[in-house]
């Protein structure tokens, strides 16, 4: 599954909107999708519902990094302005 998430996680980034995100994952599911009714899973066979609920595991996996990475952007800017503030005030 490691290789999977590598994958997904290579496909979106945290520069696309939500939007384009949410594509990007539509196309991973029919994928997934495909998958199995080639390898004859049938929609209520309980391994076809593992893979489902692995590839929303890993979609949420995904979102959560991203979201980490937007609130340490968020921190960095916020650090970077008070030390700008920092040395004006020093300065003077």
């Amino acid at each position: 599954m490691s290789e999977f998430t590598d994958l997904i996680a290579r496909a979106v980034n945290p520069t696309m909107s939500r939007t384009e995100r949410e594509a990007v994952y539509g196309v991973v599911k029919q994928a997934v999708e495909r998958l199995q009714a080639r390898d004859g899973l049938e929609p209520n066979d309980p391994r076809s519902a593992l893979q489902q609920h692995l590839v929303e595991e890993t979609i949420r996996d995904v979102e959560a990094d991203i979201a980490r990475f937007h609130a340490l952007e968020k921190l960095e800017r916020a650090h970077a302005v008070q030390m700008a503030g920092e040395r004006v005030h020093g300065a003077s």
